[in-house]
């Protein structure tokens, strides 16, 4: 048992400064007054309060507390069903100190007095313990419990999650507040910002667990800014119910979170690829014109959006007939032309009572929007002018806004982008809706009730989007939705991508974009992107180079814009710096197989696209402290792909690379980089202690630098060595079918694996076996390469015809190749860059190739 640390007067005062006046009749649960075993945890009686924790695996814990004797059970919007009501067996313990139990994996002990809850891993070290009992305390005015928890947080924790907060990626040293708001023009440091998502994973020394807080009232998380030693969290209201998720790899614990909250869907492969926006494109006349420029210049994209000058004085749902006559006609002349078209579809609805227009009128006859404490409709301003809002908490109002989408759907519009939805109201000093509107919860899972915005203000984004998101899968049941919301809360990834908001044109928010899109692939959303070049200003030519370099390996690139800034398209600045975009957009679309395969891993698994290094690396440094702490702005796309932007992106000086301690080849020439001693992968990536492992892992070989210039046109990219990346020949859209051979590229090393993923991008018959799959090993010496090729998973036919296989750091051009015992010839070797090329047939059956240089053995 790990020892308890005094608690001093000092500690006891600056929490009594940081609570409100109404303290003075808070509630304290402060020590074991009774208790009671259950099969799955234990429930203490405190006072009138009640303290119950349950075990629903062996790995996943769910607290929850009142100041009552009744438990908070309002239901869940972020957590499965299947998650939250899943049990699993424990044993219980007692002894003069302490209550709890064991499962296999945690020891829960909880101290009869004061009432401090502290869980251990199987050996007995501390993973995460109070520091102080919890407490609730009365709002001044509407006499809502809020709470707050603290925990010790050691020397060596470090903190990640809490979705897009605007600064460094770890979180240790700061405190979030977490209130969507509508942040234009928001900096480094801005809090808060568009989304909430409660849930984040610590590191200590290479070991993680996972906190979420199932609250969707205002909180806040504090990670040691008031209390150098402690981390706490709280709300202003509603269930003190948080979830503890053991890893000991942190890659564990978000798969853990994937299981707990769901993982987005597979996306169409078209979202993949680059994306062209503007507030606004206002005539049919320009957006043809970049439709086809975009294609003239030959430069790789799939999807065009449209802002909200196509609509008729900026209301949702209607098309100006002027500025796009023939709108059906125009959407398919796009579509010929492999163009998806995405349109803005806010959910503000313009209040026309006395007007023809349908979504106002078929909402107020549903009771769809939201009202004041009246009983009359709340009205606010936003584009249309006077505006209401649908109440997304009622299942008959997402069903209805679903219902929306029929027309655009029907005329080949193939996404939908929800947008201003924090809600963001406009001449207001809170930017949204007044706290005291009311709505009604209502709908399976959910006691019916009456709520204000106090309780479910975090939540409108993620319901407006799930509304959207279910309402096209009744319209088309059998083609994968695309919706892109701006707010949204933990489990909206099941529902939607999303972005990081109105971000700046300039080199900081570039260097911000990284550590930002990184936490929220860490908090379910795989599918998320930035405002390429940035939204608010104009950035200069070189900026926009270098973040279309960038965003060529985020998961969502999307090139957009606001009214009155500057042309921002790829092509604007000259030929030269066009071609220098080109390139990277290029390589983004060579990438695909291996792109696409990450992306159907993720919506399996919840392991994001974009991910820091110690997702993959827990254990590379000496200490095993976060690499991501010494290593710049770097960050992995995929598990292989090693992305390297200057650590400040607008200076010229040279800067060093850190790479984790695994060989390493230059993605660019192939050529080896780095021979770092090998630290070996487990079944899904992730490194460090097992679970029931004793003893720390060896100590990994010390972390290697290489020393870079940066220069305009170039961007440092790595594969790991043991990696085996599919790419394909260039095309111009994810439509266009792909001419020539599969191209295979072997990278040795260590633990040598990849695999191949492919379906037709646009149905779910993938879900019926519709899909082709295939994994790929290696074993390698210094004389002999020996790839394992499996057979074809799925019945999905493969577009290519043969497999070029590319062997990188291959010694010499006498080379001997078997194809399943077979003598194959015509193998190439570039002597420069010592790639050795292979051609086999495709096929569908498991097969072996050997190579060997010609002293060795077949």
């Amino acid at each position: 048992m790990a020892m308890r640390i005094q608690k001093t007067w000092m500690v006891w005062g600056l929490f009594l400064l940081s609570v409100s006046s109404a303290f003075a009749q808070h509630v304290v649960l402060g020590r074991v007054d009774s208790f009671r075993a259950l099969p799955s945890g234990i429930e203490i009686q405190s006072g009138e309060g009640l303290v119950c924790i349950r075990s629903l695996r062996d790995d996943v814990l769910r607290i929850t507390a009142s100041p009552s004797s009744t438990l908070p059970d309002e239901g869940s919007w972020a957590v499965l069903p299947a998650s939250r009501d899943s049990r699993f067996g424990v044993t219980p313990f007692s002894d003069s100190s302490f209550v709890g139990f064991d499962t296999p994996l945690l020891h829960v002990r909880v101290r009869r007095d004061p009432l401090e809850i502290e869980i251990e891993d199987a050996q007995g070290h501390t993973l995460l313990a109070n520091s102080q009992p919890m407490r609730y305390f009365p709002d001044d005015s509407k006499g809502d419990a809020g709470f707050r928890v603290w925990m010790h947080m050691p020397a060596a924790e470090h903190f990640f999650g809490l979705g897009e907060q605007a600064g460094p990626l770890d979180r240790r040293g700061n405190a979030y507040t977490l209130w969507n708001t509508d942040a234009y023009r928001w900096q480094g440091g801005t809090n808060p910002l568009y989304d909430s998502i409660p849930f984040f994973l610590t590191d200590t020394a290479g070991v993680s667990y996972g906190l979420y807080l199932d609250n969707t009232w205002r909180s806040e998380f504090d990670f040691g800014k008031a209390l150098r030693s402690q981390f706490s969290f709280g709300a202003e209201g509603g269930p003190l119910d948080y979830y503890f998720l053991y890893g000991p790899a942190p890659k564990k614990v978000v798969e853990d979170y994937a299981w707990l909250t769901g993982t987005a869907p597979l996306p169409p492969r078209w979202a993949l690829g680059f994306q062209q926006s503007r507030y606004s494109y206002g005539t049919e006349q320009e957006l043809r014109g970049v439709a086809d420029r975009l294609r003239s210049g030959r430069i790789p994209s799939d999807v065009l959006y449209m802002d909200i000058a196509y609509q008729v004085k900026n209301r949702p749902f209607t098309v100006d007939a002027t500025k796009f006559p023939g709108f059906p006609g125009f959407v398919e002349e796009l579509k010929r032309k492999h163009f998806h078209v995405v349109l803005i579809t806010d959910l503000h609805i313009a209040y026309l009572p006395n007007d023809d227009y349908a979504p106002f009128n078929s909402g107020e006859a549903g009771n769809h929007f939201l009202h004041n404490p009246d009983g009359s409709l709340y009205v606010g301003p936003v584009w249309p002018g006077p505006s209401v809002f649908p109440d997304f908490t009622q299942q008959a109002t997402r069903r209805w806004w679903g219902t929306l989408y029929k027309t655009f759907y029907g005329e080949g519009v193939s996404g939908f982008w929800n947008d201003m939805n924090e809600p963001s109201v406009f001449n207001s000093t809170t930017k949204t809706i007044p706290l005291d509107v009311v709505g009604q919860i209502e709908g399976p899972g959910f006691q019916t009730r009456t709520v204000t915005q106090r309780e479910i203000h975090n939540i409108m984004g993620m319901l407006n989007s799930r509304g959207t998101d279910e309402g096209l899968l009744r319209l088309k049941p059998n083609q994968r939705p695309f919706v892109l919301t701006r707010a949204t809360f933990a489990g909206g990834q099941r529902y939607a991508a999303t972005w990081t908001g109105d971000n700046s044109s300039s080199w900081s928010h570039l260097r911000l974009s990284t550590p930002m899109l990184e936490s929220l692939g860490l908090c379910g959303f795989y599918m998320a992107g930035d405002d390429i070049g940035g939204y608010a200003g104009s950035p200069s030519m070189d900026l926009l180079t270098k973040w279309i370099e960038v965003g060529s390996f985020n998961p969502i690139e999307r090139d957009h814009t606001e009214i009155g800034s500057n042309p921002q398209e790829p092509w604007v600045g000259g030929p030269e710096q066009e071609a220098i975009r080109r390139h990277f957009i290029d390589q983004r679309y060579r990438l695909l197989p291996y792109f696409y395969t990450t992306a159907e891993e993720a919506s399996r698994t919840g392991i994001p696209i974009m991910r820091p290094l110690f997702l993959e690396f827990p254990d590379a440094t000496p200490d095993r402290s976060p690499l991501d702490l010494t290593a710049g702005n770097e960050f992995l796309f995929g598990p292989d792909l090693l992305v390297a932007p200057p650590p400040y992106p607008d200076e010229v000086q040279s800067y060093a690379v850190t790479f984790p301690p695994v060989p390493w080849y230059d993605y660019w020439t192939g050529r080896l980089v780095t021979k770092a001693a090998p630290a070996p992968r487990s079944a899904t990536g992730a490194q460090g202690r097992a679970a029931g492992e004793s003893e720390a892992p060896l100590k990994p070989a010390p972390v290697q630098t290489v020393t870079v210039q940066p220069t305009l046109a170039t961007l440092p990219v790595y594969v790991r060595g043991g990696s085996l990346v599919p790419m394909q020949p260039l095309v111009q859209s994810t439509g266009q079918t792909p001419q020539g051979p599969l191209e295979l590229r072997v990278y040795p090393g260590p633990d040598c694996r990849g695999s191949l993923y492919q379906d037709d991008g646009t149905t779910f018959d993938y879900r019926h076996g519709d899909y082709l799959r295939v994994d790929y090993s290696c074993q390698s010496g210094p004389d002999r390469l020996t790839l394992n090729i499996g057979a074809q998973e799925g019945t999905y036919p493969a577009w290519w015809k043969s497999i070029d296989i590319a062997v990188y750091n291959w010694p010499s051009a006498q080379a001997h190749v078997r194809l399943n015992g077979q003598v194959l010839s015509g193998s190439t070797y570039d002597a420069a860059n010592h790639v050795l090329h292979v051609r086999i047939p495709q096929s569908t059956a498991s097969r072996i190739v050997v190579v060997t240089t010609g002293g060795a053995a077949g």
